[in-house]
């Protein structure tokens, strides 16, 4: 039993879900940021932000989750000789079609929530150059989010063996969906970011396993 427990910390599966961990640990230090070290240099805390610190938080974030990643991804292929799947195969029915559900669902969801359609309320809320950071901290926001769940779908396709169940979205589900409700104070969030995890996750596999495709739904996803 030792052996085996040794041999499982050793072996590709849990690699790739330590790289998992990775990528949400890195979408997690944003909170250091923006209920800490912030709030400390500022005197204030983030919900006081002015135009220009709350630019600064976004800048600062995007960067720390872009270094996270590349660090996540040549960790891979180094260790695991892992490549990111991006074809230049089309688009399949099945495809389109669970991924215009998602973006729809997303968008409903979304719409619920801030009483219009997200990006015309963002626009509107925030005017031009706040909107422009907030939109290129979702795009890589969406980043780790995508690795997250390219990482763990190998750790548990690995560990189990079954190509077909979307392990990737269970896992950002768990983690991400949880940790959402969390920080925004209502376990309805949480609930609701643990289902949409698992519907990330199956798009992922519906895409066959495409980076490329899961990142542009789910950008799309995130910005609507």
């Amino acid at each position: 039993m030792k052996n085996k427990v040794k041999s499982f910390f050793k072996s590709e599966s849990y690699q790739y879900f330590e790289l998992a961990m990775l990528a949400f640990g890195g979408l997690g230090i944003e909170v250091l940021y923006a209920y800490w070290l912030e709030p400390l240099i500022y005197g204030h805390s983030m919900r006081e932000f002015t135009t220009p610190e709350r630019i600064i938080h976004w800048s600062v974030t995007i960067i720390t989750w872009l270094a996270v990643a590349i660090y996540a991804v040549r960790s891979a292929k180094k260790n695991l000789g892992f490549q990111l799947k991006g074809t230049d195969s089309k688009w399949t029915c099945k495809g389109i079609i669970a991924s215009c559900v998602l973006i729809g669902l997303v968008a409903i969801e979304n719409y619920v929530d801030v009483g219009g359609l997200k990006i015309i309320h963002e626009f509107q809320k925030l005017g031009v150059l706040k909107f422009i950071f907030q939109h290129l901290y979702y795009l890589a926001e969406v980043v780790l989010f995508t690795l997250i769940i390219v990482f763990g779908q190998n750790a548990l396709e690995k560990l189990f063996g079954k190509k077909k169940i979307p392990y990737g979205g269970i896992i950002v589900g768990l983690t991400w969906g949880f940790a959402h409700g969390f920080t925004k104070g209502s376990i309805w969030i949480g609930l609701v970011g643990i289902v949409l995890g698992f519907l990330f996750g199956a798009v992922y596999v519906i895409c066959d396993k495409d980076f490329k495709k899961t990142y542009a739904v789910l950008a799309l996803a995130f910005i609507i």
